[in-house]
């Protein structure tokens, strides 16, 4: 039987990788505080509530265009690559999910993603494929966790 796979994306240094490594049960991603640290998919397999499947962690999307700074400092040459891998994983999933730092609040940034990730999604049995969830990381205390109310507003 093929497993599920679920694609973890979001902006550089939402935590993605930690996530990863967690549904993972090992450390296969490096985990940094430098933006821009994983460029290429990892692959690995994972179970959660009895059901296996498999996780891909991906690079962080990085929007910004030749009139801002990259959000990936450390692969500012690569942001094309790591953006068209991270892609390639959206295209191959059967769930997203979709990493944002919940201390930061919706950035702009996190509206050009889910704008992307919105444009790749299909039509399966008249509901949009594959679905994209929320996931709203760094919400290290009950007030934050109380903000991160606010990315309902992304509609997802």
């Amino acid at each position: 039987m093929k497993l599920p796979i679920v694609a973890i994306v979001g902006r550089p240094n939402v935590g993605k990788s930690t996530l990863f490594n967690r549904l993972a049960g090992e450390r296969f991603a490096i985990v940094d505080d430098v933006p821009g640290t994983t460029r290429d998919r990892l692959f690995a397999e994972s179970e959660w509530n009895g059901r296996r499947f498999h996780i891909v962690d991906t690079g962080g999307i990085d929007p910004s265009s030749g009139e801002s700074a990259p959000l990936s400092v450390s692969s500012a040459d690569y942001i094309r690559q790591i953006r068209d891998q991270a892609l390639v994983a959206v295209q191959e999933a059967d769930a997203i999910l979709f990493m944002v730092d919940a201390t930061m609040g919706i950035l702009p940034a996190d509206e050009e993603i889910t704008a992307l990730l919105r444009s790749k999604q299909r039509k399966l049995k008249g509901k949009p494929f594959p679905p994209i969830l929320v996931v709203a990381n760094k919400a290290y205390n009950q007030s934050i966790r109380a903000s991160a109310v606010e990315f309902y507003k992304l509609g997802l």
